[in-house]
Parts: C-alpha cells; sequence; structure tokens
C-alpha cells in the first residue's frame, strides 16, 4: 500500500437533482483514476462541516459510498478520511471494512480518526464524550480491528469494547492497511507510530516542520522506524488556468469567514485557513506544494478541490500537474 496522490470529495453539493449526486461522485473517481490518482477518498460524516458549507447541505454516508465506488473504478483504492471511529462499534468497522476490500477485490484502506463533530453526534445520538474519552476509545478501537485485519480472533475487555474470538471472513488479504488521520502530536501521532502504516496530517502547512519531528518523536518511543510509517499532508486546492479566477475565489471564500488576506500579517496568515490553502494556475500550485509540504518530509499529497473538483476536467488537470512530484 501507498498514499502518493489521494483525492478526496468532501462537498456533494452540484448544484444538480440528488439523482445526479452519485453520477457525479463516479465521474470524479473514474477521472482520478485514470489521472494517476492512486487513492480516492470521501469523508465519514453525516452533516457538511463548516468552512465547507452548511450542515444541512448534501453528505453521503460513507462506505455505501465507497461501495458503489468500487464497482465503478478497477485500481484505485479506496478509503474515508477518516472514519469517525465513535460513529461505529470497531468490531462491525472491522467487518465493513473488509467487506469493502473484498468487493473491491483488495483496494480498501481503513482510514480513521477519534472523531470531533460534536453536532453529528447530539443530532444523531452517538455519546461524543471528553477529548480523552474519544482517544481512549480510538485506542481500544485499534487493538480490535487490527488483529481482525490480520485474520486473528481477538478476545478483548476494555473499558469501552468488548469482544470475544470476534472472526472476520472472508478477506483477500491479511495486510489491509490502517491510516490514521490528524493533527495531535502525542495521542494521533502517537497511535499511528503503534498502530498504522500511514499517517495523513492536517495542519496549516507552516506546521509541518514541526508534526513531522514530533512523529519521529512517537516512533522512537514505539521502537519504530519511522521510515516505515507513510505520510501525506490534506491540501485545499483551488487551481485553475485562470490563476485571477481562483484568487479572487479564496478572497471571497476567507471574506465570508471575516479574513481580509491583504490586511493580515505573515504570522496572521500562519495561524489562519488560508494557510492550508493551496491557489493559483497549475504551475503555482504545484511549486506551493513542492516547497510548503513535500520539501518539509512529508511522502504525499491527498488534495480536495471543493470549488470545481467536480467539473470535467478538473481532477484530470490536477492528475497531470501533481503526479511528478510525488513519482
Amino acid at each position: 500500500m501507498t498514499i502518493r496522490l489521494g483525492y478526496q470529495m468532501p462537498n456533494f453539493s452540484y448544484g444538480k437533482s440528488v439523482r445526479e449526486l452519485f453520477p457525479t461522485v463516479v465521474a470524479q473517481a473514474g477521472e482520478a483514476e485514470a489521472a494517476g490518482f492512486d487513492t480516492a477518498f470521501v469523508m465519514d460524516h453525516f452533516y457538511q462541516l463548516p468552512g465547507i458549507g452548511t450542515p444541512d447541505e448534501p453528505m453521503l454516508e460513507a462506505y455505501t459510498a465507497l461501495g458503489g465506488l468500487a464497482t465503478a473504478t478497477e485500481r484505485i483504492q479506496l478509503s474515508a478520511l477518516v472514519t469517525g471511529n465513535t460513529y461505529r462499534n470497531p468490531a462491525m468497522l472491522a467487518k465493513t471494512v473488509t467487506t469493502l476490500d473484498v468487493v473491491s477485490g483488495g483496494r480498501a484502506v481503513l482510514g480513521i480518526g477519534a472523531g470531533w463533530f460534536e453536532l453529528e453526534h447530539r443530532s444523531f445520538g452517538y455519546e461524543f464524550g471528553t477529548f480523552t474519552d474519544r482517544f481512549e476509545r480510538l485506542e481500544e478501537a485499534l487493538r480490535i480491528i487490527q488483529p481482525m485485519l490480520r485474520g486473528e480472533r481477538p478476545t478483548f475487555q476494555g473499558k469501552w469494547y468488548q469482544v470475544e474470538q470476534a472472526m472476520n471472513e472472508p478477506r483477500v488479504r491479511d495486510d489491509l492497511p490502517i491510516l490514521l488521520g490528524g493533527s495531535g502530536e502525542k495521542k494521533t501521532f502517537g497511535l499511528a507510530a503503534r498502530f498504522a502504516d500511514h499517517l495523513n496530517i492536517i495542519c496549516n502547512a507552516s506546521e509541518l516542520p514541526r508534526k513531522i519531528e514530533a512523529l519521529r518523536a512517537r516512533c522512537a518511543e514505539a521502537g519504530r522506524d519511522p521510515q516505515t510509517l507513510e505520510t501525506s499532508y490534506l491540501c485545499f486546492v483551488m487551481m485553475d488556468e485562470d490563476g485571477d479566477l481562483v484568487r479572487k475565489q479564496q478572497r471571497d471564500y476567507l471574506s465570508r469567514m471575516g479574513i481580509d488576506l491583504s490586511a493580515v500579517s505573515d504570522s496572521e496568515r500562519a495561524q489562519s485557513p488560508a494557510d492550508r490553502q493551496f491557489v493559483g494556475t497549475p504551475d503555482d500550485v504545484a511549486e506551493q506544494l513542492r516547497t510548503r509540504v513535500l520539501d518539509q518530509g512529508v511522502d504525499g499529497l491527498i488534495i480536495n478541490m471543493v470549488f470545481n473538483g467536480h467539473e470535467a476536467g478538473a481532477v484530470e488537470l490536477a492528475g497531470r500537474t501533481f503526479a511528478p512530484l510525488v513519482r
């Protein structure tokens, strides 16, 4: 398993009828596969996220959508970025992602995180708990899920979860990869060092040098060679051959959040959402990704294109532009 260039679909507001929604998702995944992306991702949320849209905007259930994509694609890996651990019993999640692996012919990746969107928990009746609670749950879940993905039959009695000789059949392989996603330098990175094949880092780009150092420290504590833990960075890409068009989109987007790019200092910009955005022409964005992300020691890129990823040709252009950076 390797994730060098991933494409995430966080937005399903396409200005089309509901009947046209999933065909548009399929078209993006197919375009990503043809353009050289190695992994396609959807979010595991029930409501649209702040910063992208309003809660009542369209949001697909992740594993149903991934199952549909499995039958519509041939080579590209499929994953949630990332599964909210609090939304599923861990043994059931192991079964779910393993079934996706069977359906896709060995292309599933288990992306998982602690869960964070309180509104969804409250609305759907899931216990949110404290920050500590959620990470305790995640560690226990991984102690159940990892052996189940490897063909073992774990018995586990924890504070949050209990299983007894939990079987997971059928499987097409015993090395279905685990991806952890998040920004926590102690808890998330520590769990990644112990359990994961891949860590997707979610933070402002200016924080990446510190994040990479923290990950190396967690690997040292776990007795793991950091070279065996692949990394990627989640990038918000706003790209068009017309660079002025997308720079205006960025200004308008940030203005709606109360941020005037022309009035912020460099230090203020580094603390704002603009620091995780990559904006301009294809050449502009490629250079930004190289210097701000890959040159900092990150192995791969996972991009989303909230504004125009659903438009025909946008994902193909991204694949053609970014693949040379990571191959």
